[in-house]
Protein backbone atom coordinates (compact mmCIF):
# COMPACT_ATOMS: atom_id res chain seq x y z
CA UNK A 1 0.00 0.00 0.00
CA UNK A 2 1.33 3.43 -0.88
CA UNK A 3 0.13 6.79 0.43
CA UNK A 4 -0.11 9.62 -2.08
CA UNK A 5 -0.65 13.22 -0.99
CA UNK A 6 -3.12 15.07 -3.22
CA UNK A 7 -1.92 18.09 -5.15
CA UNK A 8 -4.09 20.95 -3.83
CA UNK A 9 -2.52 24.34 -4.59
CA UNK A 10 -4.26 27.65 -4.01
CA UNK A 11 -6.47 28.09 -7.07
CA UNK A 12 -9.04 30.66 -8.10
CA UNK A 13 -12.43 28.90 -7.93
CA UNK A 14 -14.63 31.65 -9.25
CA UNK A 15 -17.14 30.77 -11.96
CA UNK A 16 -20.11 32.02 -13.93
CA UNK A 17 -23.40 30.10 -14.09
CA UNK A 18 -27.12 30.68 -13.37
CA UNK A 19 -28.30 29.91 -9.84
CA UNK A 20 -32.09 29.84 -10.19
CA UNK A 21 -34.76 27.66 -11.76
CA UNK A 22 -35.49 27.95 -15.47
CA UNK A 23 -39.25 27.90 -15.96
CA UNK A 24 -41.02 29.11 -19.06
CA UNK A 25 -37.94 30.86 -20.42
CA UNK A 26 -37.31 32.91 -17.26
CA UNK A 27 -34.95 32.45 -14.34
CA UNK A 28 -37.02 32.19 -11.16
CA UNK A 29 -36.35 31.75 -7.46
CA UNK A 30 -37.97 28.80 -5.71
CA UNK A 31 -40.97 29.05 -3.42
CA UNK A 32 -39.83 31.04 -0.41
CA UNK A 33 -36.45 31.53 -2.13
CA UNK A 34 -35.21 28.28 -0.60
CA UNK A 35 -31.60 27.40 -1.44
CA UNK A 36 -29.20 24.50 -1.05
CA UNK A 37 -25.39 24.40 -1.20
CA UNK A 38 -23.26 23.00 -4.00
CA UNK A 39 -19.93 21.70 -2.72
CA UNK A 40 -16.44 21.46 -4.17
CA UNK A 41 -15.28 17.89 -3.42
CA UNK A 42 -11.63 18.98 -3.23
CA UNK A 43 -12.13 20.46 0.25
CA UNK A 44 -15.92 20.25 0.77
CA UNK A 45 -16.21 24.04 0.65
CA UNK A 46 -19.47 25.61 -0.55
CA UNK A 47 -19.23 26.90 -4.11
CA UNK A 48 -22.65 28.57 -4.14
CA UNK A 49 -26.22 28.15 -2.96
CA UNK A 50 -28.83 27.60 -5.66
CA UNK A 51 -32.60 27.39 -5.90
CA UNK A 52 -34.15 24.41 -4.11
CA UNK A 53 -37.39 23.67 -5.97
CA UNK A 54 -40.58 22.62 -4.26
CA UNK A 55 -43.19 20.30 -5.74
CA UNK A 56 -45.16 23.39 -6.77
CA UNK A 57 -42.13 24.80 -8.58
CA UNK A 58 -41.68 21.52 -10.43
CA UNK A 59 -45.32 21.42 -11.48
CA UNK A 60 -45.02 24.96 -12.82
CA UNK A 61 -42.10 23.77 -14.93
CA UNK A 62 -44.22 20.95 -16.35
CA UNK A 63 -47.03 23.42 -17.00
CA UNK A 64 -44.59 25.61 -18.94
CA UNK A 65 -43.45 22.64 -21.03
CA UNK A 66 -47.06 21.64 -21.67
CA UNK A 67 -47.88 25.16 -22.88
CA UNK A 68 -44.86 25.15 -25.21
CA UNK A 69 -45.41 21.63 -26.56
CA UNK A 70 -47.98 22.26 -29.35
CA UNK A 71 -46.00 25.01 -31.06
CA UNK A 72 -42.67 23.24 -30.61
CA UNK A 73 -44.03 19.96 -31.92
CA UNK A 74 -45.30 21.80 -35.01
CA UNK A 75 -42.00 23.62 -35.59
CA UNK A 76 -40.19 22.64 -38.78
CA UNK A 77 -37.56 19.95 -38.13
CA UNK A 78 -34.95 22.05 -39.92
CA UNK A 79 -35.55 24.94 -37.52
CA UNK A 80 -35.26 22.66 -34.49
CA UNK A 81 -32.02 21.31 -35.91
CA UNK A 82 -30.59 24.78 -36.43
CA UNK A 83 -31.20 25.67 -32.79
CA UNK A 84 -29.33 22.55 -31.71
CA UNK A 85 -26.52 23.33 -34.12
CA UNK A 86 -26.13 26.81 -32.66
CA UNK A 87 -26.10 25.30 -29.16
CA UNK A 88 -23.30 22.95 -30.26
CA UNK A 89 -21.26 25.86 -31.60
CA UNK A 90 -21.78 27.89 -28.43
CA UNK A 91 -20.72 24.98 -26.23
CA UNK A 92 -17.50 24.49 -28.18
CA UNK A 93 -16.76 28.22 -28.09
CA UNK A 94 -17.32 28.18 -24.31
CA UNK A 95 -15.67 24.83 -23.58
CA UNK A 96 -13.08 26.15 -21.11
CA UNK A 97 -15.71 27.80 -18.90
CA UNK A 98 -17.96 24.75 -19.00
CA UNK A 99 -15.09 22.38 -18.25
CA UNK A 100 -14.00 24.50 -15.30
CA UNK A 101 -17.56 24.43 -13.99
CA UNK A 102 -17.71 20.63 -14.28
CA UNK A 103 -14.42 20.25 -12.42
CA UNK A 104 -15.49 22.60 -9.65
CA UNK A 105 -18.72 20.81 -8.79
CA UNK A 106 -17.84 17.24 -9.85
CA UNK A 107 -14.13 17.03 -9.03
CA UNK A 108 -12.88 15.34 -12.22
CA UNK A 109 -9.61 16.50 -13.75
CA UNK A 110 -9.80 19.44 -16.14
CA UNK A 111 -8.55 17.15 -18.92
CA UNK A 112 -11.51 14.82 -18.36
CA UNK A 113 -13.87 17.79 -18.09
CA UNK A 114 -12.71 19.23 -21.42
CA UNK A 115 -13.22 15.83 -23.03
CA UNK A 116 -16.71 15.68 -21.55
CA UNK A 117 -17.64 19.10 -22.95
CA UNK A 118 -16.53 18.02 -26.42
CA UNK A 119 -18.48 14.76 -26.09
CA UNK A 120 -21.54 16.53 -24.71
CA UNK A 121 -21.58 19.12 -27.48
CA UNK A 122 -21.47 16.35 -30.09
CA UNK A 123 -24.94 15.21 -29.00
CA UNK A 124 -26.32 18.60 -29.99
CA UNK A 125 -24.52 18.41 -33.33
CA UNK A 126 -25.61 14.80 -33.99
CA UNK A 127 -29.25 15.44 -33.16
CA UNK A 128 -29.25 18.71 -35.07
CA UNK A 129 -28.71 16.48 -38.10
CA UNK A 130 -31.11 13.75 -36.96
CA UNK A 131 -33.96 16.25 -36.50
CA UNK A 132 -34.72 16.11 -40.23
CA UNK A 133 -34.58 12.30 -40.35
CA UNK A 134 -37.71 11.45 -38.35
CA UNK A 135 -39.25 9.87 -41.42
CA UNK A 136 -42.07 7.35 -41.35
CA UNK A 137 -43.03 5.00 -44.14
CA UNK A 138 -45.68 4.29 -46.75
CA UNK A 139 -46.55 0.78 -47.90
CA UNK A 140 -49.33 -1.22 -49.49
CA UNK A 141 -51.38 -3.53 -47.27
CA UNK A 142 -50.75 -7.18 -48.23
CA UNK A 143 -54.46 -7.58 -49.00
CA UNK A 144 -54.34 -4.70 -51.45
CA UNK A 145 -57.36 -3.15 -49.73
CA UNK A 146 -55.53 -0.17 -48.23
CA UNK A 147 -52.40 1.93 -48.16
CA UNK A 148 -50.56 2.13 -44.86
CA UNK A 149 -49.06 5.43 -43.70
CA UNK A 150 -46.81 5.48 -40.62
CA UNK A 151 -46.04 8.89 -39.16
CA UNK A 152 -43.49 9.57 -36.41
CA UNK A 153 -44.75 12.22 -34.00
CA UNK A 154 -43.31 13.73 -30.78
CA UNK A 155 -44.12 11.68 -27.71
CA UNK A 156 -44.89 14.91 -25.81
CA UNK A 157 -43.61 16.53 -22.62
CA UNK A 158 -40.51 14.75 -21.30
CA UNK A 159 -39.05 14.52 -17.80
CA UNK A 160 -35.27 14.11 -18.02
CA UNK A 161 -33.29 13.04 -14.93
CA UNK A 162 -29.50 13.08 -15.06
CA UNK A 163 -26.70 11.90 -12.72
CA UNK A 164 -23.72 13.75 -11.27
CA UNK A 165 -20.89 11.86 -12.97
CA UNK A 166 -21.28 13.39 -16.46
CA UNK A 167 -23.34 16.53 -15.78
CA UNK A 168 -22.93 17.92 -19.30
CA UNK A 169 -23.01 14.80 -21.47
CA UNK A 170 -25.97 13.17 -19.74
CA UNK A 171 -27.96 16.39 -20.12
CA UNK A 172 -27.23 16.88 -23.82
CA UNK A 173 -27.73 13.17 -24.59
CA UNK A 174 -31.33 13.59 -23.44
CA UNK A 175 -32.12 17.20 -24.37
CA UNK A 176 -30.69 16.80 -27.88
CA UNK A 177 -33.04 14.05 -29.10
CA UNK A 178 -36.01 15.42 -27.16
CA UNK A 179 -35.75 18.80 -28.90
CA UNK A 180 -34.92 17.23 -32.26
CA UNK A 181 -38.07 15.10 -32.04
CA UNK A 182 -40.23 18.10 -31.15
CA UNK A 183 -40.64 17.47 -27.42
CA UNK A 184 -40.61 20.12 -24.71
CA UNK A 185 -38.85 18.99 -21.56
CA UNK A 186 -38.08 19.48 -17.90
CA UNK A 187 -34.55 18.59 -16.81
CA UNK A 188 -33.89 17.58 -13.21
CA UNK A 189 -30.09 17.40 -12.71
CA UNK A 190 -28.36 15.76 -9.76
CA UNK A 191 -28.14 17.89 -6.62
CA UNK A 192 -24.36 17.36 -6.54
CA UNK A 193 -23.78 18.91 -9.99
CA UNK A 194 -26.60 21.27 -10.98
CA UNK A 195 -24.49 24.19 -12.20
CA UNK A 196 -23.42 22.58 -15.47
CA UNK A 197 -27.03 21.80 -16.39
CA UNK A 198 -28.06 25.39 -15.71
CA UNK A 199 -25.21 26.69 -17.86
CA UNK A 200 -26.24 24.40 -20.76
CA UNK A 201 -29.84 25.55 -20.45
CA UNK A 202 -28.66 29.15 -20.67
CA UNK A 203 -26.78 28.27 -23.87
CA UNK A 204 -29.94 26.72 -25.34
CA UNK A 205 -31.88 29.91 -24.64
CA UNK A 206 -29.15 31.94 -26.34
CA UNK A 207 -29.29 29.52 -29.29
CA UNK A 208 -33.00 30.27 -29.76
CA UNK A 209 -34.90 27.62 -27.80
CA UNK A 210 -38.39 29.13 -27.26
CA UNK A 211 -39.66 29.78 -23.72
CA UNK A 212 -40.88 26.63 -22.02
CA UNK A 213 -39.23 24.20 -24.43
CA UNK A 214 -36.38 23.61 -21.98
CA UNK A 215 -36.99 23.96 -18.25
CA UNK A 216 -34.58 23.13 -15.41
CA UNK A 217 -35.59 22.24 -11.87
CA UNK A 218 -32.83 21.95 -9.26
CA UNK A 219 -33.59 20.40 -5.90
CA UNK A 220 -32.14 18.33 -3.09
CA UNK A 221 -35.58 16.77 -2.48
CA UNK A 222 -35.50 14.60 -5.58
CA UNK A 223 -38.00 11.96 -4.43
CA UNK A 224 -41.09 14.10 -3.83
CA UNK A 225 -40.25 16.59 -6.59
CA UNK A 226 -39.84 13.90 -9.25
CA UNK A 227 -42.92 12.06 -8.01
CA UNK A 228 -44.99 15.22 -8.38
CA UNK A 229 -43.84 15.67 -11.98
CA UNK A 230 -44.39 12.01 -12.88
CA UNK A 231 -47.96 12.32 -11.67
CA UNK A 232 -48.62 15.38 -13.85
CA UNK A 233 -50.99 14.38 -16.66
CA UNK A 234 -48.84 16.17 -19.27
CA UNK A 235 -45.69 14.10 -18.72
CA UNK A 236 -45.57 11.42 -21.44
CA UNK A 237 -41.90 10.39 -21.29
CA UNK A 238 -39.33 9.69 -18.57
CA UNK A 239 -35.66 9.40 -19.47
CA UNK A 240 -33.47 8.51 -16.50
CA UNK A 241 -29.78 7.81 -16.05
CA UNK A 242 -28.68 6.60 -12.64
CA UNK A 243 -28.58 3.62 -10.34
CA UNK A 244 -30.60 0.47 -10.89
CA UNK A 245 -32.09 0.86 -7.41
CA UNK A 246 -33.56 4.29 -8.19
CA UNK A 247 -34.53 3.11 -11.66
CA UNK A 248 -36.73 0.40 -10.16
CA UNK A 249 -38.54 2.95 -8.01
CA UNK A 250 -39.10 5.30 -10.95
CA UNK A 251 -40.39 2.48 -13.17
CA UNK A 252 -42.91 1.58 -10.47
CA UNK A 253 -44.09 5.19 -10.26
CA UNK A 254 -44.23 5.55 -14.04
CA UNK A 255 -46.37 2.43 -14.24
CA UNK A 256 -49.19 4.24 -12.43
CA UNK A 257 -49.76 6.45 -15.48
CA UNK A 258 -48.15 4.16 -18.11
CA UNK A 259 -45.42 6.72 -18.84
CA UNK A 260 -43.04 5.86 -21.70
CA UNK A 261 -39.63 5.13 -20.11
CA UNK A 262 -35.99 5.02 -21.15
CA UNK A 263 -33.63 3.78 -18.43
CA UNK A 264 -29.81 3.80 -18.45
CA UNK A 265 -28.85 2.09 -15.21
CA UNK A 266 -25.95 0.26 -13.54
CA UNK A 267 -22.94 -1.18 -15.36
CA UNK A 268 -20.55 -3.58 -13.53
CA UNK A 269 -18.58 -3.94 -16.78
CA UNK A 270 -16.18 -6.86 -17.32
CA UNK A 271 -12.89 -6.45 -19.20
CA UNK A 272 -11.38 -9.60 -20.72
CA UNK A 273 -7.71 -9.87 -21.70
CA UNK A 274 -6.73 -13.04 -23.56
CA UNK A 275 -3.27 -14.59 -23.80
CA UNK A 276 -2.90 -13.49 -27.42
CA UNK A 277 -3.75 -9.84 -26.74
CA UNK A 278 -1.40 -6.97 -27.57
CA UNK A 279 -0.57 -6.30 -23.91
CA UNK A 280 0.48 -2.67 -24.35
CA UNK A 281 -2.79 -1.99 -26.19
CA UNK A 282 -4.73 -3.90 -23.52
CA UNK A 283 -3.08 -1.99 -20.67
CA UNK A 284 -3.71 1.37 -22.33
CA UNK A 285 -7.28 0.34 -23.12
CA UNK A 286 -7.85 -0.85 -19.57
CA UNK A 287 -6.60 2.47 -18.21
CA UNK A 288 -9.17 4.33 -20.30
CA UNK A 289 -11.96 1.86 -19.55
CA UNK A 290 -11.24 1.90 -15.82
CA UNK A 291 -10.10 5.44 -15.11
CA UNK A 292 -12.20 7.66 -17.36
CA UNK A 293 -13.83 10.12 -14.96
CA UNK A 294 -11.81 8.56 -12.14
CA UNK A 295 -13.74 5.31 -12.47
CA UNK A 296 -17.02 7.07 -11.70
CA UNK A 297 -18.81 5.93 -14.84
CA UNK A 298 -21.41 3.29 -15.63
CA UNK A 299 -19.13 2.19 -18.48
CA UNK A 300 -16.07 1.82 -16.23
CA UNK A 301 -14.34 -1.56 -16.28
CA UNK A 302 -15.36 -2.99 -12.93
CA UNK A 303 -13.96 -6.54 -13.17
CA UNK A 304 -10.69 -7.19 -15.00
CA UNK A 305 -10.31 -10.82 -16.05
CA UNK A 306 -6.88 -11.72 -17.45
CA UNK A 307 -5.94 -15.11 -18.91
CA UNK A 308 -3.36 -17.04 -16.89
CA UNK A 309 -0.57 -16.86 -19.49
CA UNK A 310 -0.32 -13.04 -19.33
CA UNK A 311 -1.80 -12.40 -15.88
CA UNK A 312 1.44 -11.45 -14.12
CA UNK A 313 2.78 -9.29 -16.96
CA UNK A 314 -0.50 -7.45 -17.45
CA UNK A 315 -0.91 -6.83 -13.71
CA UNK A 316 2.62 -5.44 -13.46
CA UNK A 317 2.25 -3.10 -16.44
CA UNK A 318 -1.23 -1.95 -15.41
CA UNK A 319 -0.23 -1.31 -11.80
CA UNK A 320 2.71 0.82 -12.95
CA UNK A 321 0.37 2.99 -15.03
CA UNK A 322 -2.07 3.35 -12.15
CA UNK A 323 0.69 4.26 -9.70
CA UNK A 324 1.86 7.03 -12.03
CA UNK A 325 -1.49 8.87 -11.94
CA UNK A 326 -1.25 12.19 -10.10
CA UNK A 327 -4.08 12.85 -7.66
CA UNK A 328 -5.27 16.30 -6.64
CA UNK A 329 -7.47 19.28 -7.40
CA UNK A 330 -8.74 18.75 -10.92
CA UNK A 331 -7.96 22.37 -11.79
CA UNK A 332 -4.28 21.99 -10.89
CA UNK A 333 -1.85 21.47 -13.80
CA UNK A 334 -0.74 17.89 -14.27
CA UNK A 335 -3.48 16.29 -12.18
CA UNK A 336 -4.86 13.05 -13.65
CA UNK A 337 -7.23 11.98 -10.87
CA UNK A 338 -9.51 14.38 -9.03
CA UNK A 339 -11.49 13.68 -5.87
CA UNK A 340 -14.58 11.51 -5.70
CA UNK A 341 -17.86 13.38 -5.75
CA UNK A 342 -18.47 13.25 -1.98
CA UNK A 343 -17.52 11.61 1.33
CA UNK A 344 -20.11 8.87 0.85
CA UNK A 345 -18.32 7.77 -2.31
CA UNK A 346 -14.99 7.84 -0.48
CA UNK A 347 -16.38 5.61 2.28
CA UNK A 348 -17.69 3.20 -0.35
CA UNK A 349 -14.16 2.83 -1.75
CA UNK A 350 -12.83 1.92 1.69
CA UNK A 351 -15.55 -0.72 1.99
CA UNK A 352 -14.68 -2.23 -1.39
CA UNK A 353 -11.00 -2.52 -0.46
CA UNK A 354 -11.90 -4.10 2.89
CA UNK A 355 -14.14 -6.65 1.16
CA UNK A 356 -11.54 -7.51 -1.47
CA UNK A 357 -8.72 -7.98 1.04
CA UNK A 358 -10.98 -10.10 3.26
CA UNK A 359 -11.41 -12.36 0.23
CA UNK A 360 -7.69 -12.76 -0.21
CA UNK A 361 -7.04 -9.87 -2.55
CA UNK A 362 -3.62 -8.23 -2.51
CA UNK A 363 -3.27 -4.44 -2.66
CA UNK A 364 -0.64 -3.68 -5.30
CA UNK A 365 -1.18 0.06 -5.65
CA UNK A 366 -3.15 2.55 -3.54
CA UNK A 367 -5.76 1.15 -1.20
CA UNK A 368 -6.26 3.92 1.38
CA UNK A 369 -7.66 7.44 1.40
CA UNK A 370 -5.17 10.18 2.30
CA UNK A 371 -5.69 12.02 5.59
CA UNK A 372 -7.20 15.47 5.67
CA UNK A 373 -10.07 17.26 4.00
CA UNK A 374 -11.53 16.38 0.64
CA UNK A 375 -12.96 13.30 -0.99
CA UNK A 376 -9.81 11.79 -2.47
CA UNK A 377 -9.08 8.13 -3.05
CA UNK A 378 -6.01 6.97 -4.97
CA UNK A 379 -5.88 4.76 -8.03
CA UNK A 380 -5.96 1.26 -6.56
CA UNK A 381 -5.07 -2.14 -8.01
CA UNK A 382 -6.06 -5.40 -6.33
CA UNK A 383 -4.95 -8.81 -7.56
CA UNK A 384 -5.87 -12.36 -6.75
CA UNK A 385 -4.54 -15.51 -8.35
CA UNK A 386 -7.52 -17.81 -7.84
CA UNK A 387 -11.00 -17.62 -9.37
CA UNK A 388 -12.83 -15.97 -6.49
CA UNK A 389 -14.58 -12.66 -7.21
CA UNK A 390 -13.04 -9.77 -5.29
CA UNK A 391 -16.11 -7.51 -5.37
CA UNK A 392 -19.84 -8.12 -5.72
CA UNK A 393 -21.19 -4.76 -6.82
CA UNK A 394 -20.36 -1.92 -9.17
CA UNK A 395 -17.35 -0.09 -7.72
CA UNK A 396 -17.90 3.36 -9.27
CA UNK A 397 -14.47 4.62 -8.35
CA UNK A 398 -10.71 4.23 -9.02
CA UNK A 399 -10.40 0.61 -7.84
CA UNK A 400 -9.38 -2.09 -10.32
CA UNK A 401 -9.63 -5.75 -9.23
CA UNK A 402 -7.64 -8.08 -11.53
CA UNK A 403 -8.58 -11.77 -11.56
CA UNK A 404 -7.25 -14.79 -13.43
CA UNK A 405 -9.10 -17.09 -15.86
CA UNK A 406 -8.17 -20.23 -17.79
CA UNK A 407 -10.16 -20.17 -21.02
CA UNK A 408 -12.84 -18.27 -22.94
CA UNK A 409 -15.73 -20.32 -21.56
CA UNK A 410 -14.73 -19.48 -17.99
CA UNK A 411 -14.20 -15.79 -18.77
CA UNK A 412 -17.57 -15.45 -20.51
CA UNK A 413 -19.40 -17.32 -17.75
CA UNK A 414 -17.93 -15.07 -15.08
CA UNK A 415 -18.54 -11.93 -17.13
CA UNK A 416 -22.22 -12.89 -17.57
CA UNK A 417 -22.78 -14.04 -13.97
CA UNK A 418 -24.21 -10.68 -12.80
CA UNK A 419 -27.58 -8.95 -13.08
CA UNK A 420 -26.10 -6.13 -15.18
CA UNK A 421 -25.29 -6.01 -18.88
CA UNK A 422 -24.30 -2.55 -20.06
CA UNK A 423 -20.86 -2.86 -21.66
CA UNK A 424 -17.90 -5.22 -21.85
CA UNK A 425 -14.34 -4.90 -23.13
CA UNK A 426 -12.42 -7.63 -24.99
CA UNK A 427 -8.73 -7.69 -25.95
CA UNK A 428 -7.35 -10.32 -28.36
CA UNK A 429 -5.34 -10.25 -31.59
CA UNK A 430 -7.70 -12.88 -33.07
CA UNK A 431 -10.56 -10.77 -34.42
CA UNK A 432 -12.65 -13.85 -35.24
CA UNK A 433 -12.36 -15.10 -31.66
CA UNK A 434 -13.02 -11.59 -30.39
CA UNK A 435 -16.25 -11.28 -32.35
CA UNK A 436 -17.35 -14.74 -31.19
CA UNK A 437 -16.79 -13.65 -27.58
CA UNK A 438 -18.69 -10.40 -28.23
CA UNK A 439 -21.71 -12.38 -29.41
CA UNK A 440 -21.77 -14.47 -26.23
CA UNK A 441 -21.41 -11.58 -23.79
CA UNK A 442 -24.72 -10.51 -22.27
CA UNK A 443 -24.25 -6.77 -22.70
CA UNK A 444 -25.78 -4.08 -24.86
CA UNK A 445 -22.35 -2.85 -26.01
CA UNK A 446 -18.87 -4.32 -26.43
CA UNK A 447 -15.57 -2.57 -27.13
CA UNK A 448 -13.18 -4.87 -29.00
CA UNK A 449 -9.51 -3.91 -28.62
CA UNK A 450 -10.32 -0.41 -27.41
CA UNK A 451 -11.04 1.18 -24.06
CA UNK A 452 -13.94 3.45 -24.96
CA UNK A 453 -17.32 2.59 -26.41
CA UNK A 454 -19.41 5.77 -26.17
CA UNK A 455 -20.19 7.64 -29.39
CA UNK A 456 -23.10 10.03 -30.12
CA UNK A 457 -23.68 8.20 -33.42
CA UNK A 458 -24.09 4.79 -31.73
CA UNK A 459 -27.00 3.32 -29.73
CA UNK A 460 -25.98 3.42 -26.05
CA UNK A 461 -27.71 1.13 -23.58
CA UNK A 462 -27.76 -2.22 -21.83
CA UNK A 463 -29.64 -5.44 -21.19
CA UNK A 464 -30.83 -7.18 -18.03
CA UNK A 465 -30.89 -4.73 -15.11
CA UNK A 466 -28.71 -2.20 -16.92
CA UNK A 467 -31.72 -0.53 -18.47
CA UNK A 468 -34.39 -0.17 -21.11
CA UNK A 469 -34.04 1.46 -24.52
CA UNK A 470 -31.13 3.20 -26.21
CA UNK A 471 -29.67 6.71 -26.28
CA UNK A 472 -27.56 8.11 -29.11
CA UNK A 473 -27.61 7.17 -32.76
CA UNK A 474 -30.86 7.17 -34.71
CA UNK A 475 -32.41 5.01 -31.99
CA UNK A 476 -31.89 7.88 -29.57
CA UNK A 477 -34.21 10.03 -31.68
CA UNK A 478 -36.81 7.25 -32.03
CA UNK A 479 -37.02 7.03 -28.23
CA UNK A 480 -38.79 10.41 -28.24
CA UNK A 481 -41.18 9.62 -31.10
CA UNK A 482 -44.42 7.66 -31.34
CA UNK A 483 -45.62 5.84 -34.44
CA UNK A 484 -49.07 6.79 -35.75
CA UNK A 485 -50.63 4.52 -38.33
CA UNK A 486 -53.10 5.90 -40.86
CA UNK A 487 -55.06 3.54 -43.15
CA UNK A 488 -56.22 4.84 -46.54
CA UNK A 489 -58.61 2.91 -48.80
CA UNK A 490 -56.76 1.28 -51.70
Amino acid sequence: MNMQTPIVPAIDRSFSAPRDLLIGGAWRTSDGDRRFPVFNPVDESVLVEIADASEADALRAVDAAEAAQPAWGATAPRHRGEILRRAFERMIADRERLARLITLENGKSLRDALAEVDYAAEFFRWFSEEAVRASGQTLRAPSGAADILVWLQPVGVCLLITPWNFPAAMATRKIGPALAAGCACVLKPAAETPLTALAIAEILLEAGAPPGVVNVVTTRRSGPVVSAMLNHRAVRKLSFTGSTQIGRLLLAQAAERIVNCSMELGGDAPLLVFDDADLDLAVDGAMIAKMRNGGQACTAANRLYVQKGVFATFAEKFAAKMAALRMGDGLAPGVDLGPLVNKKAQSAMRAFVDLATARGGEIVVGGAAPPGAGCFFPATVLTQGDRRELVDDEVFGPIAPIMRFDDADEAIARANAVDYGLVAYVFTRDVGKGLAVCRRLETGMVALNRGVVSDPAAPFGGVKQSGLGREGGHEGLLAFLESKYVSIPG
